[in-house]
């Protein structure tokens, strides 16, 4: 099978590589339909990440079961799927209380020792505990399944945001970050009933599908000029909510700055390039709370999933380009460039 690898900085091939097989009762094969490029594969691709030579890549994929183990119950080859982008037990207590992505026998797809969600198939451990079935229909459904690829991270990282902001109905929230994910936290926002949606970005095709999913003011300054003009908008109070979605010292600084006192920043994006600089200090004078990190996106799915299938959300914009998984080098480049939002790949 073809699959996408990574060599070295900006060195992405597509090469043939074994066939995915069952290894554990758990496991079932999947044959890809959907994949797409992450903000976060962009690191490794830069060369600030610790991805090894010859690495397979990518960690957001749906397609349909070829292959399911002895020990599989919940799946049948045929069954159309979304993997979210960690794999897990389901049954320990971690996963229980809510956060598959710290299963201690987890993992993330394209890491060392694990299939890449870049590639025509990919071996999932424990499918039961992490599959997620969806309606076979929707494999007929353009829209639609790639409304649905975006459970796999992106949708499910935007309303974990939200939620650790404390988003509620009524309250003022402000986005931090244009990308697909502080764009899916505006969708996820607008969901849970806020009333005002500041989203501060500078590029308007980014801003444009903002507004779409429910912002409501839009800030491009940056820096002292973006707090200045969040705090002008909220009456010198700043935001009850804010969704961090960038991960670097001065997206982080500028987040604590536009929260209002009493107020929560929910962060999700990748930490890099920074140890952050944040004064607890001035938090805990201000009571700001701070929640977030990786996403548990599997544990969203099931109150996520009936709303993108109904059309009460569609995540789908954020997918601005499509290429084939032999193009894959050149969606790489247009997202480091810029030039592409959340490339689909297409199988």
């Amino acid at each position: 099978m073809r699959a996408t690898v990574i060599h070295a900085p900006r060195d992405i091939r597509v090469e043939e590589v074994a066939d995915p097989t069952i290894q554990q009762s758990t496991d079932a094969v999947v044959r890809v339909l959907r994949a797409c490029i992450c903000g976060s594969d962009l690191w490794p691709y830069r060369g600030e990440g610790n991805t090894g030579p010859e690495q397979r890549i990518g960690h957001e994929f749906l397609g349909v079961v070829e292959e399911a183990g002895a020990g599989v119950s919940g799946f049948a080859p045929g069954d159309l799927v979304v993997a979210p982008f960690a794999w897990s037990d389901g049954v320990c207590d971690i996963c229980h209380e809510g956060l598959p992505t710290s299963c201690p026998q987890g993992g993330i797809w394209g890491r060392p020792g694990s299939d890449g969600g870049q590639g025509e198939a990919v071996r999932v451990p424990f499918a039961d505990g992490t599959l997620v079935k969806l309606p076979a229909d929707a494999a007929s459904d353009d829209r639609l399944l790639t409304a649905l690829l975006a459970l796999s991270d992106v949708l499910g990282t935007g309303h974990h945001a939200a939620v650790g902001a404390g988003v509620r109905p009524g309250s003022t929230v402000a986005v931090v970050g244009d990308g697909a994910v502080g764009l899916c936290g505006v969708l996820a926002a607008k969901r849970l009933g806020a009333e005002r949606i500041i989203a501060l970005g500078r590029h308007q095709a980014r801003t444009d599908i903002a507004r779409t999913f429910g912002a409501t003011d839009i800030v491009a300054e940056r820096g002292d000029a973006a707090v200045a003009a969040v705090r002008e908008l909220t009456r010198g109070q700043g935001a009850h909510s804010v969704i961090e979605a960038v991960g670097t010292e001065q997206s982080m600084l500028t987040s604590v700055r536009i929260t209002r006192d009493g107020g929560a920043i929910g962060y999700v994006g990748v930490p890099h390039g920074s140890a952050t600089g944040l004064d607890l200090g001035h938090m805990f004078a201000r009571n700001i709370a701070l929640r977030g990190g990786v996403a548990p996106a599997r544990a969203y799915l099931p109150e996520l999933l009936p709303d993108v299938l109904d059309g009460t959300i569609d995540p789908s914009p954020v997918f601005d380009v499509s290429v084939g998984l032999d193009d894959i080098a050149s969606g790489y480049k247009a997202m480091d460039e810029r030039i592409a939002l959340k490339v689909l790949v297409k199988m």
